[in-house]
């Protein structure tokens, strides 16, 4: 352990103690001692406080025992001639340091309050997006989960120059890995520098700029602490295990550009407790053999040109990057990337013109493997600013393949052409929309460069079921046209196929365990009038899914005998989620909220709970933030509920499934709606409306109450009362 290391972190969390201590102390007199404080939008208070020591900061008087922890456990300084076993005083250097940090950071949130902007992306005129809320936190660290993020940088300080830092970014994202940015080294900031290359910044394309100063790194490391509790399953205060679920699972690292202060040794020291290495672009000391960390702890002097391979190499992170033959990088660090109106070279669909995707099977015969066309116009001989239509027409042929898979590898496309760094796309069907900017253009991207990233992935992807794969695209508008008619006849024939299915006429159910890897006790069943939770998946995409992967995450459930069939359990479904669940579910009732319901992971669009003083049921979508009658705001119900818990009177479930015939049926069905946000209402209208015709009953959409109504029971039962909810003459839920 260098010496040097050591007594500098110490130092620096001595400074951070008694900066953050007089920074509380200041708060205190100005706001009073029993001010609530919080980072907003979680339920996880102070996160490395709560995971680590179990204790919930909720008020400015809850800080004051944590304080007394730093001091009792802060070490006492490195003397010159006093040799110590530097290694552990300096780790509890490093954590007293992010405790000390996050109680300093909420003081501020109090103080400042508008100082961070809570959203994925920061506006014109903001910069710094503090601590993720908890929609934030379910929506990317699922990724850490699944691979599709393999880890993060957390950068402190800057660059040389703008230059230098855009390409360690992308270098970064063509890895898929997220980028938290904070501090600032000779009056630069890194995050600085991408906004002045003209990179766009904020969660969707992983650059994340916390803040402008050292401190802001507890960010980073508060949003592996809830990964670990939120995904790992982790309860608050089993240090040691959330110290090895971050070592093993989140393949972090520092990357220090520039003078590496007292306070940058403190945040580094605090990060290797998570087995999260440094690696400098300074020639500062070494901590070359491995302990805590995977291999070496702070690696140094590293150029600008080698040190994003350096820090995956000391990470010893595995990257897996798709290769494709296009001219501008590629992979999901893009998917989120915008196309803005002033860096517009094309644009196609989006109400502007028609287009639409469409994967359809051929005859091996009539497919030739490899075989990209544009019909019409490609890129380089189209004008700036064009508005093209185009359709994307993918034809596929295997021995293998069945008509069952076009839709899931048809909503595979949104994904493909969203990796282009250069490329947005939104929507599916006719309803596409697809931009490309100049700047991927200028490098030579072109429209048949997206049906050779489609070809690409669906081998790569589907090989299995696949043997030949050929993509034509259209930018004549009569043959977008004919195309589109074309594609609606298969559309609307599919979209049938499962409208007119129910439960009883299968024998056999599908579950979803995809998310068991943070939720290892939940089991999403599947059912043709249950779509998945999540609402990405449908009774016929888990059939279809299970088809192209018998081993996958999405396998048959027979339903075996009927146990109840108002609540909706049966006794091979009982016994499935048994053993899925390796034991912690003895069953589950696929129509019910209030008995044995459905587990959640947290990824759910919607979660219903009961509101006794109603008689009925509200639902919350997690794009609404405000409050809700049940007195809980989305994100604390998520963290409630997640984890796959099993929890009378609530339920996740997706927004399609409030419209399906089966929704709570063993609590009255869709009747004992009785408030929704007015968001959510408006997005299902259409549906709501035939389904609430179906049940004879066409005016309840609006006896149904949303947030002008009131956000307490007390509030909408007067207009529940006004209305003749039909929920309040029903049997009483409790």
């Amino acid at each position: 352990m260098s010496k040097i290391i050591a007594s500098a972190a110490i130092r620096g969390a001595h400074k951070i103690v008694d900066m953050a201590e007089k920074k509380w102390k200041e708060a205190v007199d100005k706001f009073g001692i029993n001010q609530e404080v919080h980072f907003p939008e979680t339920a996880y208070y102070l996160p490395i406080i709560y995971g680590i020591l179990g204790e919930k900061i909720e008020k400015l008087s809850d800080m004051e025992k944590v304080f007394s922890l730093c001091r009792k456990f802060l070490p006492a300084p490195v003397h010159e001639k006093v040799h110590l076993p530097y290694l552990g005083p300096t780790l509890d250097a490093g954590m007293v340091t992010l405790f000390a940090e996050e109680m300093m950071e909420a003081v501020k949130y109090l103080e400042e309050p508008d100082f961070y902007f809570p959203e994925e992306e920061p506006p014109e005129g903001k910069l710094w997006l503090g601590a993720a809320n908890d929609i934030i936190l379910r929506k990317r660290g699922i990724e850490f989960v699944d691979g599709t993020a393999p880890g993060f940088a957390a950068i402190a300080g800057a660059a040389p120059d703008a230059t230098t830092a855009m390409k360690i970014a992308q270098e970064l994202q063509e890895k898929n890995l997220y980028v938290f940015m904070c501090a600032q080294h000779a009056g630069k900031r890194f995050a600085e520098q991408l906004v002045e290359g003209g990179m766009q910044i904020g969660w969707p394309v992983r650059l994340v700029p916390f803040g402008p100063e050292i401190y802001e790194a507890v960010f980073a490391l508060g949003f592996a602490v809830r990964a670990a509790m939120s995904f790992g399953g982790i309860e608050p205060g089993d240090f040691r295990r959330i110290l090895i679920y971050n070592k093993d699972r989140i393949f972090a690292f520092v990357l220090a550009l520039g003078y590496v202060s007292e306070e940058w040794y403190a945040n580094a020291a605090g990060a290797i407790n998570f087995g999260f290495p440094t690696i400098a672009d300074t020639p500062i000391p070494q901590i070359l053999p491995t302990g805590v960390c995977t291999y070496e702890h702070v690696v140094s002097n590293i150029p600008h040109d080698r040190i994003v391979a350096k820090a995956v190499e000391v990470r010893g992170l595995k990257v897996t990057v798709s290769k494709v033959p296009i001219p501008v990088p590629y992979g999901p660090a893009f998917e989120g990337e915008r196309v803005r109106k002033e860096d517009l070279y094309l644009e196609a669909g989006g109400t502007r013109t028609l287009s639409c995707e469409w994967t359809t099977t051929l005859p091996l015969n009539q497919v030739e493997d490899g075989k990209v066309e544009v019909i019409g116009s490609d890129l380089d001989e189209l004008p700036e600013g064009t508005q093209t239509p185009l359709a994307i027409v993918v034809e596929v042929a295997g021995r293998e393949m069945q008509e069952e898979f076009e839709p899931i590898l048809e909503r595979q496309i949104h994904d493909y052409i969203n990796y282009i760094n250069g490329a947005m796309h939104i929507g599916q069907r006719e309803i596409v929309w697809i931009r490309i900017s100049k700047k991927a253009k200028e490098k030579g991207l072109r429209l048949k460069h997206l049906g050779m990233v489609i070809h690409a992935k669906y081998h790569e992807v589907f090989g299995n079921i696949l043997d030949k794969v050929q993509v034509k695209l259209y930018t004549d508008e009569q043959k977008v046209k004919e195309i589109l008619e074309k594609a609606r006849i298969v559309w609307k024939a599919r979209d049938e196929r499962l409208a007119g299915m129910t439960d009883e006429e299968v024998d056999t159910f599908y579950s979803c365990t995809l998310c068991q890897s943070f939720a290892p006790s939940h089991v999403c069943i599947v059912t043709p009038e249950r779509t998945g939770l999540c609402g990405a998946y449908s009774w016929l995409d888990c059939r279809a899914s299970n088809r192209i992967n018998p081993e996958g995450p999405n396998q048959p459930v027979k339903k075996g005998a009927i146990i109840d069939s108002r609540l909706g359990q049966w006794e091979g479904c009982n016994e499935f989620v048994n053993k899925a669940s390796r034991g912690a579910l003895e069953r589950v009732s696929i129509y019910s909220l209030m008995v044995d319901p459905m587990t959640t992971c947290g990824c759910c669009e919607c979660i219903a709970v009961v509101l006794p003083l109603c008689n009925g049921i509200m639902t919350v979508n997690r794009e609404y933030k405000g409050d809700t009658p049940c007195g809980m705001k989305f994100t604390t119900l998520a963290g409630t509920i997640g984890g796959g818990k099993q929890n009378p009177g609530f339920l996740g479930h997706s927004k399609f499934n409030i419209t399906q015939k089966k929704f709570i049926a063993s609590e009255g069905g869709i009747k004992r709606l009785v408030w929704m946000p007015k968001m959510l209402k408006e997005e299902i209208w259409e549906r709501l409306v035939k389904r609430c015709e179906e049940i004879g009953m066409p005016d309840l959409p609006n006896m149904i109450a949303d947030e002008t109504v009131g956000v307490t029971e007390e509030e909408i039962l007067t207009f529940l009362q006004e209305k003749k909810h039909p929920a309040l003459e029903m049997e009483p839920l409790i």
